[in-house]
């Protein structure tokens, strides 16, 4: 994964080669930083990379040069996303702005009746996001709320690393670029924005694909704070699994789209959710709880986009069908 996303950048930077050709490489390292995310920076930040802290850490840490933070994704994905997944004001992966209406308890805008159209062409915005503006709304959101993963950081050196890993990132994929190209900056510019809008594009997708289906649920507590079910069952009813015998997919994704058992056993490294999915199938099937997969990626994008239409109808047509 690595290699195919930093492989093309040398490869511009050192060879004297069409610039069309140019703007195809900046894909695919868009493809590769995707590759990165899902495969070593997620299972990093888990924990579950390997056996070892420092490791975990090193391989966690490869979400700088994806234009990310750390602390900013522990407490987003770790903590908000897998504590209270599918709870509308709670788990911020449902929280779109008024833009896409992800569940049926956002406030409904007439807009949203063409969601299902246009949300393909902003999912590719996701790590240009991270890139200017994300991180830090979250890092001062998150600071305030004094949310962390783990015992609470330093607020100043977490702020020292979100500034630095910053100038780095703009250095690596901007700066450099520019002094070392014979190109006009803009057409830098285009190919810094054709490498997250294809990474974005795919992460959203995968995303959307384990969370925002047809078939899975979006409860709200009651008055007290409770849930209905416990927290193990709970990942059940709001998790969907898609293209799981799929090895191209199994490999590509790094393992989400087994989310079922990703969400079951978040410290357990990916390469093993294949087989603990038998185990964990069984046993839902056993105590009659749901077991949500789609056979394939194409029956996942088409559950998403269906569910996406009937989210954005007027919320009084939607009780009536």
């Amino acid at each position: 994964m690595f290699a195919i996303f930093l492989t093309p950048y040398f490869l511009i930077l050192t060879i004297d080669m069409n610039q069309w050709l140019q703007l195809l490489l900046t894909i695919i390292i868009g493809i590769g930083m995707a590759g990165v995310g899902m495969n070593v920076m997620h299972d990093g930040n888990h924990g579950s990379y390997s056996s070892k802290d420092w490791i975990n850490k090193l391989m966690g840490s490869s979400i700088y040069i994806l234009a990310g933070n750390v602390y900013n994704w522990k407490v987003q994905h770790n903590v908000l996303h897998h504590t209270y997944t599918n709870i509308h004001g709670h788990d911020e992966d449902l929280d779109a702005g008024r833009i896409i209406r992800f569940t049926h308890h956002a406030k409904w805008h007439r807009f949203h009746k063409f969601q299902h159209y246009y949300s393909i062409f902003l999912y590719g915005l996701l790590t240009l996001n991270w890139a200017i503006t994300t991180d830090i709304r979250q890092m001062r959101r998150y600071m305030k709320r004094k949310l962390s993963y783990g015992k609470f950081p330093n607020p100043a050196k977490e702020w020292s690393i979100l500034v630095i890993s910053k100038i780095i990132y703009v250095s690596v994929w901007i700066i450099i670029p520019m002094l070392v190209l014979d190109i006009s900056w803009w057409k830098v510019f285009i190919g810094f924005f054709a490498m997250h809008y294809t990474a974005g594009l795919i992460l959203s997708v995968v995303f959307q694909l384990a969370h925002v289906v047809e078939d899975v649920e979006t409860p709200l507590p009651e008055e007290n704070g409770t849930l209905k079910n416990t927290w193990a069952i709970h990942q059940l009813f709001t998790t969907a699994n898609f293209s799981t015998k799929n090895k191209i997919v199994n490999w590509f994704t790094g393992g989400l789209n087994h989310q079922v058992e990703h969400h079951m056993f978040p410290n357990i490294s990916h390469i093993h959710y294949a087989k603990i999915s038998k185990i964990v199938k069984e046993t839902a099937s056993e105590f009659n709880l749901p077991y949500h997969e789609y056979q394939t990626t194409r029956k996942a994008i088409a559950s998403h986009f269906k569910h996406l239409k009937e989210l954005g109808q007027r919320p009084a047509l939607q009780s009536i069908n």
